[in-house]
């Protein structure tokens, strides 16, 4: 299926035929991605009297229980609910799905503490792009495709800066796409500078992050339509799909 659109005053057109899936899936076995001490992702056939939900097993459909933590467990999208006392739903805040999209590939700066770090200098020197998108995708390199079935707990993760994050803020972009586990240190002792600078004021209101991505090598920088996927489920986070579509003028 082929969709012509306008943006900024000019036509493209787009491929939905070729869309590029950025999620990292959920899956049973030992091999799939998570982050501080989650327990893995797993399921089980509900089992009821003489019922059991496994075909396997003898029973007349697949019934399953999933485990999941929506935080830890593959790709997903939160919203202020994350960090606030009234947890509000992300399934409320975020009802925009297709949008434009810049893609940044950067390289994370090593401090002397060994953080690696993604920093406003970086940004700036590497995103010179006008203030004309609300989705911006980051790629961290290298970018192994091992980042799919990653154990990051105790890792110390890349992350971004407080002065980073309001690099982005001032650029426009309200929907803020990660390859890593968090915008924050791993350990930092609950301050959550990203996150809390992300969300600060009207912010809170209808800006989302989304987390444990992985975006192939294939995909050059620059603009790309956007379409966010996400479960429709009333909690801070929800696991979600972000799919990226070429565009031609």
């Amino acid at each position: 299926m082929h969709i012509q659109f306008t943006w900024n005053g000019k036509q493209y057109q787009s491929n939905l035929n070729e869309g590029i899936d950025l999620s990292i899936s959920c899956k049973e076995d030992f091999d799939q991605v998570n982050c501080f001490y989650a327990p893995l992702f797993s399921s089980q056939p509900y089992k009821s009297g003489s019922f059991v939900g496994s075909v396997k097993e003898g029973g007349p459909v697949n019934y399953y229980n999933s485990l999941i933590n929506i935080h830890g467990n593959g790709t997903h999208t939160e919203c202020v609910g994350h960090i606030s006392k009234e947890r509000e739903s992300v399934n409320k805040i975020f009802t925009r799905f297709f949008g434009m999209a810049y893609l940044l590939s950067i390289y994370p700066t090593k401090l002397e503490n060994g953080d690696r770090v993604i920093t406003e200098s970086s940004l700036e020197v590497l995103w010179d792009e006008p203030n004309d998108v609300e989705f911006l995708v980051l790629r961290t390199l290298p970018n192994p495709d091992t980042k799919k079935k990653m154990h990051y707990s105790g890792t110390n993760p890349p992350f971004l800066t407080g002065k980073a994050i309001q690099a982005i803020i001032d650029k426009g972009i309200k929907h803020l796409l990660v390859d890593l586990p968090s915008v924050d240190k791993e350990v930092d002792g609950g301050i959550l500078v990203a996150h809390k600078t992300y969300w600060s004021g009207e912010r809170a209101k209808d800006c989302t992050i989304t987390e444990l991505i992985y975006v192939p090598d294939s995909l050059k920088d620059g603009y790309y339509l956007i379409n966010l996927q996400m479960a429709s489920m009333e909690q801070d986070a929800a696991p979600s799909r972000p799919v990226l579509y070429r565009v031609h003028e």
